[in-house]
């Protein structure tokens, strides 16, 4: 099964695509997406992740929900045509 990715701001422009897709089934994790991710567009690698851990600034989304926040983390299991989401810090004025 294949995953989507929406990136936003300049994580899109460090994978080079708004839209990525990678190979997570239905059981894996949103974290086991998110190691494709990065593994497939290494240039999103520094600006997500710290000491191989979540940047505490990046909100991680599925189906709109942030997992970080109403579920369980990357620990949240995917089910059949999860999108996910990856937000950098958002500011305004």
């Amino acid at each position: 099964m294949a995953t989507e990715w929406k990136l936003f701001a300049d994580l899109a422009e460090r994978a080079g695509d708004k839209h990525v897709t990678v190979d997570a089934d239905a059981g894996d994790t949103v974290g086991d997406a998110l190691e494709q991710l990065v593994a497939d567009r290494p240039d999103l690698e520094a600006r997500v992740l710290e000491d191989g851990e979540l940047r505490s600034q990046i909100n991680v989304l599925r189906n709109g929900t942030n997992v970080l926040v109403e579920e369980e983390g990357l620990e949240t299991v995917l089910e059949e045509g999860d999108e996910l989401a990856l937000f950098p810090p958002v500011s305004g004025g």
